[in-house]
């Protein structure tokens, strides 16, 4: 009987198999032409560069991944990046001097656009989709991995475009436009951890494609220009763009090696029965907190000081752990208790995205915000806002519903002067109505209005039909109706 062994092929014969079937196919110089088209800096790609960032920044802000997933559309940075990738396999200095350039030129106007608009926003709280992109974690590293090797093989085959292009872009654009945002608000956290994430991910994608590159048979021998100068500046650049991702990885590892161990840790205080739910890893400066959520049938009071004290003597490092313990069943009830937790924290984070928005757009403090998830009613009374009028409070109330679908949202404005009512061939104007009708709702507070007795009717019979109490004043003419609070504020 023959060895199953001999069968398989051997290394040489793959590699010839690799060159007839692959890199006989592969148009080498033009790919290279369409390659160095596309690297370069011109005013297309500074134009793009500028809106995709724009838009990257505002999907962030607004917390809103269908927002950040459309900048990535029309980002531009797919080209010098794959031109720095086969610059470095070609040991192409002239090529890897013109798309690092661009690069840099690009990332210096990305970050100064973004700033400017986060400085010029009233938005400027670290909303999720920003605090996910301020340290690089291994799912990112293997995000801009995918990328560089998709986009190469699709630049060598010519089967490149825009949806190869969002690949690459979904790993350097959004944290570009979290530095940005960090530069702007002076969030010096914010600021370095997304530059980390976002050289890390430049790194793995340009070495990933020049590797995908050289494997197709990109060499030296297609730059007509390689000195032995330009050998030893490649080598150069490889170390230097090797530095950071191997701090990077490093650091990914360890995490990687503690969030397993902490999860090891965390179940022994339960036993086999408990089910995570959710483990929360925060590497601060100081120290690490870890929040969990345990489906569990035997609550353990002392699981979290026990699993800190464990995990502090195998990190050599301070340890917060602050566990969630829920009392359930095993099997299937532990499972819908899990589906039924993960929903919870769901509502929880739109919640505490809402009060964010309601005390940024109010003035009122957060503790002063009134929120019913379970009802999904979100009432607050604002602040008096120099120059704000009555219109004003009511279009703030609209943009934070428009947030948050699906809530019913009450911004209580200050009880202040109440503008007049427009009267049209003595008719009063139907949106000026609405509006006292909506401050009248939200304050709860009657109305007293005053003018020509046919329009002032009219408006009371009007304003008590949308359940807001409203009495006669004085009767005058004029083509105007004027309105004024009928009691104190309660």
């Amino acid at each position: 009987m023959s060895d199953p062994a001999r069968r398989l092929p051997s290394i040489p014969a793959l590699q010839r198999w690799w060159r007839v079937h692959v890199r006989r196919d592969v148009d080498h110089e033009a790919v290279l032409a369409a390659v160095r088209d596309d690297a370069g800096w011109n005013g297309r790609y500074a134009f793009m560069i500028l809106m995709s960032a724009g838009i990257a920044v505002l999907g962030l802000l607004l917390s809103s991944p269908a927002v950040v997933i459309g900048a990535m559309l029309i980002s531009p940075l797919m080209g010098p990046i794959i031109g720095l990738g086969f610059g470095l396999a070609t040991f192409d200095w002239p090529e890897i001097r013109a798309s690092f350039a661009a690069l840099i030129l690009g990332t210096v106007l990305a970050i100064g656009f973004t700033a400017l608009v986060v400085a010029l926003s009233p938005l400027q709280n670290v909303t999720d989709e920003i605090a996910a992109r301020t340290r690089p974690n291994l799912f990112d590293l293997v995000v801009a991995l995918f990328s560089a090797l998709a986009g190469g093989y699709a630049v060598i085959h010519g089967r490149a475009g825009t949806v190869v292009g969002v690949a690459i872009a979904t790993a350097l654009m959004p944290p570009l436009a979290v530095v940005g945002f960090g530069l702007a608000t002076q969030n010096w956290t914010v600021f370095g951890g997304a530059l980390l994430l976002f050289v890390t991910n430049l790194m793995t994608i340009a070495l990933s494609a020049a590797m995908i590159a050289r494997v197709h048979g990109f060499g030296s021998h297609l730059s007509p220009q390689h000195t032995l100068v330009q050998t030893v500046l490649v080598f150069g650049s490889l170390g230097a763009l090797a530095l950071p991702l191997g701090v990077s990885l490093r650091q990914i590892a360890w995490e990687s090696l503690f969030t397993r161990q902490a999860r090891e840790v965390l179940t022994g205080e339960f036993g086999s029965d408990a089910r995570l739910s959710q483990v929360d890893i925060t590497y601060a400066v100081d120290r690490i907190r870890i929040e969990a959520t345990v489906l569990t049938p035997r609550l353990n009071p002392a699981a979290e000081k026990h699993a800190a004290a464990v995990l502090r003597q195998r990190t050599d490092r301070p340890v917060t752990v602050s566990i969630d313990q829920y009392r359930v069943g095993t099997g299937a009830e532990a499972e819908a208790a899990q589906i039924a937790n993960a929903a919870g924290r769901l509502g929880d984070r739109t919640a505490e995205r809402l009060t964010e928005q309601l005390a940024l757009v109010s003035g009122a403090p957060r503790e002063a915000i009134l929120i019913d998830a379970d009802q999904r009613h979100a009432v607050v009374r604002a602040q008096p806002l120099e120059g704000a009028t009555l219109s004003a409070y009511r279009t703030l109330e609209t943009r934070v519903a428009a947030v948050v679908p699906g809530w019913r949202i009450e911004l209580v404005p200050p009880m202040g002067a109440l503008p007049p009512v427009e009267l049209t061939d003595g008719v009063p104007d139907p949106n000026g109505l609405a509006l006292l009708g909506w401050a009248g709702a939200r304050t709860g507070v009657p109305l007293t209005l005053s003018g020509p007795e046919t329009a002032v009717d009219a408006a009371i019979r009007a304003l008590t039909r949308t359940g807001v109490a409203a009495s006669a004043g004085s009767v005058r003419s004029g083509d105007t109706l004027t309105a004024s609070w009928a009691t104190a504020a309660p």
